[in-house]
């Protein structure tokens, strides 16, 4: 995986480094104190994952990772623990509390590199399969109107009526379809793109179905509308 690491400490970069150049799948190929200078570097560079600070003195690592229009896998690293919520509802793959050891920036690399493998997997193939009870029921990306979080389970709603409940969580789902055809819209919606009938102020029509739109994913929404 290819990975880049934002941090307005050059300390807590120098950490991140030392821990990367441990694991054998990961390349960390920059490391920025600036995140606007970051932001540059991903406009003609493509990466995988971002470890990235969440309080920084410019921007914070929740607007930085909000105003990307492609969105790599994310790693949140801060001294804060109260901004884990914020981070998870990004659909973060993990959040690493400072100073935090080896394992457990390898425990969250190895979350990022499975969910890279799901991505993978996905932008191949035209079809997922997901656990519904004992069975793996084949689903095509094409006959999904939209996906709903609910509790531990997700709900994949489809052309034909059905709703296929599966027992997994919202960021899996996420991470098995690919970004370019589905959109979140809400902590717990996500939307296939090419579905939408009318967009709203605080709601999205696919069908007959009125789905909430989120004021912290209506960019996400806004972005896919101007393409």
């Amino acid at each position: 995986m290819k990975a880049i690491a934002i941090d307005d400490e050059m300390l807590a970069l120098d950490i991140v480094r030392s821990h990367a150049s441990k694991v054998p799948f990961l390349h960390l190929d920059a490391v920025f104190t600036d995140a606007f200078k970051a932001m540059e570097y991903l406009q003609k560079e493509s990466v995988d994952l971002i470890f990235l600070d969440i309080k920084m003195p410019d921007i914070s690592g929740i607007d930085f990772f909000n105003s990307l229009s492609k969105k790599p896998l994310v790693i949140f690293t801060t001294a804060y623990e109260d901004h884990a919520l914020a981070g998870f509802e990004l659909d973060a793959v993990d959040y690493l509390l400072k100073p935090f050891s080896l394992s457990r920036f390898l425990k969250g690399c190895n979350k990022a590199y499975e969910l890279h493998k799901f991505r993978n997997t996905a932008e191949t193939d035209d079809h997922i399969f997901v656990k519904t009870g004992l069975e793996q029921q084949k689903i095509l990306f094409d006959e999904i109107l939209f996906i709903e979080a609910t509790g531990n389970y997700v709900t994949f709603a489809l052309e034909d009526d059905r709703n296929l409940l599966s027992r997994s969580t919202f960021i899996e789902a996420i991470n098995l379809l690919p970004q370019e055809k589905f959109v979140r819209v809400h902590r717990s919606f996500l939307v296939a793109t090419g579905k939408i009938d009318k967009a709203e102020r605080h709601q999205v029509t696919i069908r007959r179905n009125k789905i909430p739109l989120g004021e912290a994913y209506r960019h996400n929404l806004d972005a896919v509308l101007r393409k």
